[in-house]
Order: C-alpha cells, then structure tokens, then sequence
C-alpha cells in the first residue's frame, strides 16, 4: 500500500509531466509555422505539380506577443533527442552497474 508521501510524490510527477506535455503540444502543434509547396515537383522546379499537402497556416499569428515565451522551432527535436540520449545513458550505466556489483557478490560467496 502506498503511503501519503508517495502519493503525494506521484500526484507532483503527474502534475509536472501534464505540464510539460501540455507546453511542448502548445509548442509544436498550436504554434506550427506556414509550409510551402511540399510538393516532389516543387522541389524539382516545376511548379505545375500538385502540392502533397495543402498550405498549413498556423493556428496563432507569427507577430503574436506569445512567441516569446516558446524557443526556436529547431529545439522541438533537439532537446527530446538530447533527452532520450540520457536516459539511455543512465539506464545503460544503471544496467552496468547492477550486473558489475553482481558480479563481485558472486564471486566474495565463491
């Protein structure tokens, strides 16, 4: 059964990961810039192709006073790469680390 503290540790776990997932959403999707032609044709540089995908206009104004608050588009890859990236450190170092202490308790029994 868990204690007051742990639930009151998962509630604050809850709540953080809530909010994260709630700005980057506003980030990456509230705030997407136009695209283009995305066309295969466009690219070529024949424009008498159809686009791939219809002009996306963005849901809130690029000049709107709440794009200060948000960073560069580009960051919206790089920091949850970066982030995955340690955790899979941490988890390998972890994963190393049980498996090394392991390995000197078996043998101190030997």
């Amino acid at each position: 059964m868990a204690t007051g503290t742990d639930q009151v540790v998962g509630l604050g776990l809850v709540a953080v990961s809530l909010i994260i997932f709630t700005y980057y959403t506003a980030w990456v999707i509230l705030l997407m810039e136009e695209v283009g032609r995305l066309g295969l044709g466009a690219r070529q540089g024949k424009q008498d192709t159809p686009e791939l995908f219809p002009r996306c206009q963005p849901f809130i104004d690029s000049q709107h006073v709440i794009h200060k608050y948000f960073l560069p588009r580009a960051y919206a890859v790089a920091i949850p790469l970066a982030a995955g990236l340690l955790l899979l450190l941490f988890v390998g170092l972890f994963i190393s680390y049980v498996m090394l202490k392991t390995k000197r308790v078996t043998k101190k029994a030997q």
